[in-house]
C-alpha cells in the first residue's frame, strides 16, 4: 500500500514527468507495492492519443498491457504512481488508497491540466447529435425558456439536439469538452409529457452552471449547489418520480 502520509498538494508536484520507457518499472514498483500474493506479471506500457483522459488496463497470462491517455505524459512521477495503484487494483482486487486517490485527482483538476483533457476530447472526439427541433419537443424553445425564467437569459447557448440512438439508460447529458447538451431522442414521444423534458434539459443545464468538484478523493457531479437549485424546478417531485416509472 502507499504510504499512510498525506500527499503533497498538486501545486507542490515535481514539474517532470516519467519517460516512456520507464513507465513498465513504474508498475512493477508500485505491483511489488500492492503486495499481490502472485508472481509478478510483465508489463507492456504506454501512452496513447486518447479522446480525454482515458486509460485501460487487461491481465492475460500473467501479462498486464497498460494504455494510459497522453494527456499525462508530462504528469509528475507521484502521479502517475497513483495512477498505476489505481489501475492495478482494479485487476488484483485491492482497493485503492485514499493517497492514491487524492494525489490523482488532484492532479487532474489542476485548471492546466482539465484544460488539456478538454482540448484533447475536442480536437480528437466527436460529439454527434440530431437537431434541437423534435416531432413533439422543440429543445431549443425549451432552453431559452428556462434560461430566461433561472437564470436572467445569461446561459450562453449550448450545442443543443437529440441523440442519434434511443437510449433509456442514458435519458441527457452535457458534454463541457464540445459544449454540447443532448436529451435521448426515445424523449421525443407524444407520450412524454412536457414538464419531464424541461426537467431533463433544466438538470443538464445546472451541470453547465456548477461544474464538476473535486472532494478528497471523490468526483462530486451533483454538489449540495446543485441539487438546492435543482430543487426550484416547479415539477422536481413529479418529474422525479415519472423518470423512475420512464426507466423501469
Amino acid at each position: 500500500m502507499m504510504p499512510s502520509t498525506a500527499p503533497p498538494q498538486a501545486e507542490q508536484l515535481p514539474l517532470f514527468g516519467v519517460p516512456p520507457r520507464e513507465l513498465p518499472e513504474t508498475f512493477r514498483r508500485v505491483f511489488r507495492r500492492l503486495g499481490v500474493k502472485s508472481s509478478a506479471p510483465s508489463f507492456e506500457v504506454e501512452f496513447r492519443p486518447f479522446a480525454g483522459l482515458r486509460s485501460t488496463i487487461s491481465l492475460r497470462n500473467n501479462h498486464v498491457q497498460v494504455r494510459i491517455s497522453d494527456v499525462l505524459a508530462g504528469a509528475p512521477r507521484l502521479v502517475l504512481e497513483a495512477l498505476a495503484e489505481i489501475l492495478l487494483a482494479q485487476v488484483f482486487r485491492r482497493r485503492p488508497s485514499r493517497e492514491a486517490r487524492e494525489c490523482y485527482l488532484a492532479y487532474v483538476f489542476q485548471p492546466g491540466t482539465h484544460r488539456k483533457i478538454e482540448d484533447s476530447r475536442r480536437q480528437r472526439g466527436r460529439k454527434s447529435l440530431l437537431p434541437p427541433q423534435g416531432r413533439w419537443h422543440d429543445l431549443s424553445e425549451i432552453f431559452h425558456r428556462l434560461n430566461r425564467r433561472y437564470f436572467g437569459g445569461k446561459l450562453p447557448l449550448p450545442r443543443l439536439g437529440w441523440s442519434p440512438k434511443r437510449s433509456r439508460t442514458v435519458l441527457g447529458h452535457y458534454d463541457s469538452a464540445h459544449g454540447a447538451l443532448i436529451i435521448s431522442r426515445v424523449l421525443d414521444s407524444r407520450e412524454v409529457p412536457r414538464y419531464l423534458v424541461e426537467y431533463l434539459v433544466f438538470h443538464e443545464v445546472l451541470h453547465m452552471r456548477y461544474p464538476v468538484e473535486r472532494r478528497g478523493h471523490r468526483r462530486v457531479l451533483h454538489s449540495r449547489e446543485f441539487r438546492q437549485a435543482e430543487k426550484k424546478f416547479p415539477h422536481y417531485e413529479r418529474a422525479r418520480r415519472k423518470l423512475k416509472q420512464f426507466c423501469l
